[in-house]
């Protein structure tokens, strides 16, 4: 992984709680798609602060938590309590062979080496197990939400682009749900300001992306004098299964 990209991927504890406030969770359509069958072992890789964990122990899942960084999994453990978090990266995943039915990376994985992490999620599950990533990208569509796209930079979907799950893992397939988060203007800047872009820019520019984030709030007709937003989401869902 790139330096730069590196220091993107692990600049979000300074930003843990602002990212629980102001990041959406998943569409229960996507979860129910990418787990199989007779789930009951999940790993959620990449975890943060569980906004996924969440909605995998709502289920009553045997859930465990992984992610790099303490300030995360810190906040995830303030909710769940119960559910192991556990520090490592996808690269090395803290677990022991044939120990999970299934893997399940949301908006992570365009951070992991793909040539390191799939021979370790191949170890860590049990044979014919379930790899899925998930991701939520805003809708830019229409209205509001495309100028927001060009005050913080448009959204980019990457399992438009040619993601492969290679082998050991079979039978590829995607999903795409639509769908709204409700959430509060100070969950917006919220949003925002949990960015990797933003947590990484220098403070001027971090500093005029939130203050132009406040002025679209103000003065587009569909946000000024609202105090609740619907901001619309495409998920984005890949499952694929290990050889048995």
């Amino acid at each position: 992984m790139p330096d730069a990209q590196a220091q993107r991927s692990l600049s979000f504890g300074s930003q843990a709680v602002a990212y629980e406030r102001g990041r959406p969770s998943y569409p229960p359509e996507a979860i129910d798609w990418l787990l199989p069958a007779g789930t009951r072992d999940v790993l959620d890789l990449g975890a943060g602060t569980g906004k996924l964990t969440t909605r995998l122990v709502e289920r009553g899942l045997n859930v465990v938590a992984v992610d790099p960084l303490a300030e995360m999994l810190e906040v995830l453990s303030q909710s769940l309590p119960d559910t192991p978090a556990l520090l490592g990266t996808a690269e090395e995943i803290p677990l022991p062979d044939n120990s999970v039915d299934t893997v399940l990376v949301a908006q992570a994985w365009h951070w992991v080496d793909p040539e390191r992490a799939i021979p370790e999620v191949a170890r860590v599950l049990r044979p014919g197990g379930r790899l899925g990533l998930v991701w939520n990208t805003r809708d830019e569509r229409l209205g509001w939400v495309a100028d927001l796209g060009k005050i913080i930079g448009s959204e980019d979907d990457p399992f438009n682009h040619a993601v492969s799950l290679p082998t050991p893992f079979t039978g590829q397939e995607r999903h795409q749900v639509e769908w709204t988060s409700y959430l509060t203007p100070q969950a917006l800047l919220d949003m925002v300001a949990s960015r990797s872009y933003c947590i990484t820019a220098p403070e001027a520019a971090r500093k005029k992306t939130l203050q132009q984030v406040r002025e679209l709030l103000t003065t587009h007709p569909a946000l000024a004098q609202s105090t609740g937003l619907a901001l619309p989401y495409v998920t984005v869902s890949i499952r694929a299964t290990l050889d048995q």
